[in-house]
């Protein structure tokens, strides 16, 4: 793929206009590409979210940065897969549910892609909780497979699977100490190197849910929901929470799915955001003790059992939200999870 003139697509951008397929794809190759001029590409990024980024132009340097991945392998597990994950950037300092999710999916016996990266804007990201539970941060040379058939889970540690961004993260770094976004804090949790059929993605913002929602559709994802809770006129979480209205957009099998879901409409406890905030990772570490073991407070379990139920629901492994939540609690409250968590600490201590 040739390389595009940046400098007339930011032009195109600049006076409001969306790029066509071609044009963002060729955009796509050109950030990857190896070149000093990084003020050319910081100006592209710019204009770009100046304008708004269009479901095409996502689903597009989506599908470019996913053939640019290396492939880790896995094609007999990826029709029953599932990722679970958000964009980051919701500023909410919410405990990882997500990856606890993962576990509790794992646990159920659903195959997880968990696709991650260290902290960039919360206390602790989901690789870091995973490497202080043992986790190895396995590159492309890790025994993916096995981990798979031995747990139903494997961690795919971002940096290791996309050397194209390395192109690009010096323009990703500077634009967000001036606290600008770019299309790359959407990308991660679509570019997923393993490809899974199933995802439920939380983003950060409200005005992305039904953009990304349209993207994953475009990128033939089996079925899926794109999800964003409204805490109050400040503050939104990239996940599902109890502590606020769940705004829900499908894609896939579940495109027709234009939903708010209210805690109390699902039997649910409301609670208030600090119900669900976590902290560093020795206080994350402490509180995924304290689910394991049934003791934190309720808006807290109960958001877990919500983004576990709503994920069993999208991988086929439950019929509906409601049986799904009401398994994941199972899950949790018969130590099932808490002995698959042993069997994950033994594995990766092997």
């Amino acid at each position: 793929m040739s390389k595009v003139n940046l400098a007339k697509l930011t032009e195109k951008l600049e006076q409001g206009e969306s790029l066509d397929e071609g044009e963002a794809r060729g955009a796509a190759f050109s950030l990857a590409a190896k070149d000093s001029d990084l003020k050319r590409k910081r100006d592209f990024l710019v204009a770009l979210t100046e304008k708004g980024e269009s479901p095409m132009e996502v689903s597009t340097f989506a599908s470019t940065f996913r053939e640019l991945a290396i492939d880790p392998g896995l094609d007999e597990y990826k029709d029953r897969a599932i990722d679970v994950c958000g964009t980051g950037g919701d500023k909410s300092g919410s405990f990882n549910i997500s990856t606890t999710t993962a576990m509790i999916l794992a646990a159920a016996g659903v195959p997880v892609f968990k696709h991650g990266n260290r902290s960039i804007t919360s206390g602790c990201g989901s690789a870091d909780l995973l490497e202080r539970l043992g986790v190895s941060l396995q590159g492309v040379d890790g025994d993916h497979a096995r981990a798979l058939e031995e747990l139903r889970f494997t961690f795919f540690f971002a940096p290791s699977f996309h050397p194209a961004f390395k192109e690009i993260m010096p323009v990703r770094k500077a634009l967000g100490a001036e606290g600008i976004r770019t299309i790359f804090n959407l990308l991660g949790p679509l570019i997923n190197p393993g490809r899974p059929a199933y995802q439920l993605l939380g983003v950060f913002s409200l005005d992305l849910v039904e953009p990304v929602a349209v993207a994953l559709d475009a990128l033939g994802l089996k079925r899926g929901l794109v999800v964003h809770t409204v805490v109050n006129d400040r503050q939104g979480m990239d996940e599902l929470s109890c502590c606020g209205l769940c705004h829900v957009a499908g894609f896939g099998e579940f495109s027709e799915v234009r939903e708010i879901w209210e805690p109390e409409e699902l039997n649910l406890n409301r609670c208030s955001l600090s119900d669900v905030q976590g902290g560093d990772l020795d206080r994350n570490m402490e509180l995924l003790g304290d689910v394991l073991a049934g003791g934190v407070n309720p808006g807290l379990m109960d958001s877990i059992c919500l983004n576990a139920g709503a994920a069993l629901w999208i991988a086929e492994v439950e019929p509906n939200l409601s049986s799904g939540v009401a398994r994941a609690r199972s899950l949790l409250s018969d130590g099932t999870v808490k002995e698959w968590l042993g069997r994950m600490q033994a594995f990766f201590a092997s």
